[in-house]
């Protein structure tokens, strides 16, 4: 599960300040470019307004922490890492909590 966090956390990074925060990508983009960057970075934007990194990972972990498998963690995980990098640190911190909390649970099948 490791190598595909830090691939999500990388390319998170690079949404951010690549494609985001870049300034001339960003002129370009409100200019009216139709390009696909342009459309990955107004779905970024949308997404992080909206909070949905956020929510996603807070779900994912709850369904972990209630009934755990691996899915609901790499999901939970995965969001979280996206949403720590793009602005929705609150709501991917209760879910990396609630995750490590999970963790404290016997998995299923684990006796």
């Amino acid at each position: 599960m490791s190598p595909l966090v830090v691939a999500a956390v990388g390319l998170a990074l690079y949404l951010r300040y690549g494609i985001i925060q870049n300034t001339p990508v960003g002129l370009a983009c409100e200019a009216g470019e139709q390009s696909l960057t342009c459309t990955a970075r107004l779905a970024a934007i949308q997404l992080f307004v909206r909070g949905i990194f956020g929510w996603t990972a807070v779900v994912a972990a709850l369904f972990q922490l209630w009934r755990p498998n691996v899915v609901a963690f790499g999901v939970g995980i995965l969001s979280a890492a996206f949403g720590l990098v793009l602005y929705n640190t609150r709501l991917s911190a209760l879910a990396v909590a609630l995750l490590v909390l999970s963790l404290a649970r016997a998995w299923p099948g684990a006796r």
